[in-house]
């Protein structure tokens, strides 16, 4: 069709700015990214053939300050990510949301079927059909639409596959039946709504809003649903750094335990305090209160609570710092951050497998390598699974390769923090 020929077109321009705008100018990596949409749009061509198609891209996240800190009402400061997920996608007359997704089994979502359904928990049709149900309730337009996915966030990479895939659904239904009006903080809303709601997870806001809003966002959760959410202003791109999410390994399907714990922990020193969360409380009032404390809570339930006092508060410093250019201040308070963590905080490896400490082995390896030079943390819940890093281009080969040693082939994602959220690509 004229419309798939125009958008190949398009595409095929890997000096778009567009493209180096969501992806970098490495032209290797250009011609990745081209590759994939056209593969796309020949999917969409070959399955649904639908008219005035139009493609959209939606980032994955980064936590980047606030270890566990949006669970007290806490800040954080998160970043949109240059890995995203793609779709092309046109109205039907069907009533009906028709989706292919590669690697992965067609979804089906009758619009006039917008109740949480018995059976679909834990699955993409109950995030598809508990966005649509938000979308309405906002009161806007929604419909019947065909579209092929390449889900491109890889689940378990603690990038927030899932958050991804919610605001790219709100972000299609947007542009495709509301003029691109749906506001990125409620497109936000909506899918944690879907994933609480429909896909059955309790999840904070944090992941929905970074990849909805988009480049470094900071993100106030003092006034519970009312998120406060402000851009940082600091271009990412230019500092010469990398940024590297490591896959350390193991398995997050017995650590339920580990992470309540930590919410559990933190408000039961703000309830001894006479308080529902720590955000209401100082770090005085927690030192202070020590003697009395100890034993009723215990002695971790205090040393998470001093994370969260001083890494709620970094947030604010590290803001600042961005803002003022001051990018070497900026790494310092992330290590300080993951020592917090390890120190601390104790997500970093758990406390029922004391053999298995890839994020704790990790961390070393980093600090090993960029030790003076750039900058590590736990990434995300911790536990297992993933470690963040700010690396200088000199080092980047030398620090893939250490933990390609460690970890195995293909374990590091290098990204950089993209300026846009959730949007459908125009030329």
């Amino acid at each position: 069709m004229p419309e798939n020929r125009y958008l190949k077109e398009k595409i095929s321009n890997r000096e778009t700015r567009l493209l180096m705008y969501l992806y970098g100018s490495d032209p290797h990596d250009l011609q990745k990214q081209t590759d994939a949409y056209i593969s796309l749009i020949n999917d969409f061509e070959r399955v649904f053939n639908g008219k005035d198609p139009q493609l959209f891209s939606s980032p994955g996240r980064t936590e980047i300050g606030g270890n566990h800190t949006d669970h007290n009402n806490g800040r954080v400061l998160a970043g949109s990510v240059s890995l995203d997920n793609i779709a092309i996608a046109s109205r039907n007359s069907l009533d009906k949301i028709r989706i292919e997704s590669v690697g992965y089994p067609p979804i089906e979502v009758d619009c006039s079927e917008l109740s949480p359904r018995k059976g679909e928990s834990f699955s993409s049709a109950s995030l598809v059909r508990g966005v649509v149900a938000g979308i309405r309730d906002l009161g806007l337009r929604y419909g019947g639409f065909d579209a092929c996915i390449n889900g491109r966030v890889p689940k378990g990479s603690g990038l927030s596959s899932s958050a991804s895939f919610e605001v790219l659904i709100g972000t299609i239904i947007s542009h495709l039946f509301n003029d691109g009006n749906l506001d990125p903080l409620d497109n936000a809303i909506i899918g944690q709504k879907a994933e609480n709601n429909f896909f059955g997870k309790p999840c904070g806001l944090m992941d929905q809003t970074a990849c909805a809003v988009g480049g470094l966002v900071a993100i106030d959760f003092e006034v519970p649903g009312k998120p406060l959410v402000s851009k940082v202003n600091f271009d990412f791109t230019a500092t010469g750094y990398s940024l590297v999410i490591t896959d350390t390994g193991g398995d997050h399907a017995d650590l339920n335990d580990e992470y309540a714990s930590l919410p559990e922990e933190m408000k039961s020193v703000a309830s001894a305090l006479g308080s529902g969360v720590l955000r209401e409380v100082t770090l005085g009032d927690i030192v202070r209160a020590i003697p009395e404390l100890r034993p009723v809570t215990g002695d971790r339930a205090i040393l998470r609570s001093y994370h969260f006092q001083e890494d709620n508060q970094r947030v604010v410093r590290q803001v600042e710092a961005l803002e003022r250019g001051d990018f070497r201040s900026f790494l310092n308070m992330v290590v300080e951050s993951g020592y917090s963590s390890f120190m601390y905080n104790q997500n970093i490896h758990s406390s029922h497998s004391v053999k298995d400490q890839g994020v704790a082995l990790g961390l070393a390896m980093s600090e090993m390598v960029l030790k003076g030079e750039g900058a590590w943390r736990v990434h995300g819940g911790g536990f297992a699974g993933t470690i963040q890093a700010f690396v200088p281009d000199s080092l980047l080969d030398h620090y893939i390769k250490t933990m390609e040693h460690i970890f195995g082939k293909g374990c590091c994602h290098n990204l950089f923090i993209r300026n846009s959220g959730a949007i459908r690509l125009q030329f």
